[in-house]
């Protein structure tokens, strides 16, 4: 059916606004909302100057440094649980952070902490979100062979790994699909980028007719 004649026919705006456009509008709406849950934020950080790692192990035995295996040291928190590894350099590596605020918070409480232990940091530290990775679940199966023939920048070698990998180039993303409706996500560098990434996929796999829902 035309509904663009339909809306232009003797139909009553008032009849096609309340009762017909709004059905019309919930036909192009995905089916489910998709979970997405934030699993590791990684940052860098730099104080701009070098840092005694030794000294920094006597002042705090709990933390990890074997320069023969590995030239940083890993400092732990509980609480945000975190590691951060601290390099002689001054540059800095997050990981394990649930979101770009708790990412901050950890490489600031480190400073803080060397800081309050007598290891001479003059600057605080310069932040950026480096990757985002999180899981989705679209509530639905995904047709991965299909997909893999329809979507465009996507690889799918199945006996090699499970999953199809799509390369989204607005955002710059990478999205791994299994069929199960399971989604990974990483490569963005901010918590819009993710939500933006999934919401254009799923959209992407319902016009496609790529999406299966139980009944």
């Amino acid at each position: 059916m035309d509904w663009t004649s339909l809306e232009k026919s003797k139909i009553s705006k008032k009849i096609w606004l309340v009762y017909i456009k709004p059905y019309i509008k919930t036909l192009d709406m995905p089916q489910t909302k998709p979970i997405v849950s934030l699993e590791n934020v990684v940052a860098s950080a730099s104080v701009d100057q070098k840092i005694d790692l030794i000294e920094i192990t006597k002042k705090f035995p709990d933390v990890e440094y074997n320069p023969e295996q590995f030239p940083g040291l890993v400092f732990r928190l509980t609480k945000p649980k975190t590691a951060t590894l601290i390099f002689r350099t001054g540059k800095m590596v997050c990981t394990g952070a649930k979101s770009e605020e708790m990412a901050i918070k950890a490489v600031n409480t480190v400073v803080q902490m060397l800081r309050k232990n007598k290891v001479k940091i003059k600057k605080d530290a310069i932040i950026t979100v480096q990757n985002m990775v999180a899981s989705i679940n679209l509530g639905g199966k995904i047709h991965l062979e299909k997909a893999a023939r329809t979507l465009a920048r996507s690889m799918y070698e199945p006996e090699q790994f499970p999953g199809l990998i799509h390369r989204m180039v607005d955002p710059k993303t990478v999205i791994l699909l299994f069929a199960s409706g399971k989604l990974v996500c990483t490569g963005a560098k901010n918590e819009s980028d993710v939500y933006r990434s999934v919401h254009n996929l799923h959209a992407l796999l319902e016009e496609k007719n790529l999406m299966m829902y139980d009944q």
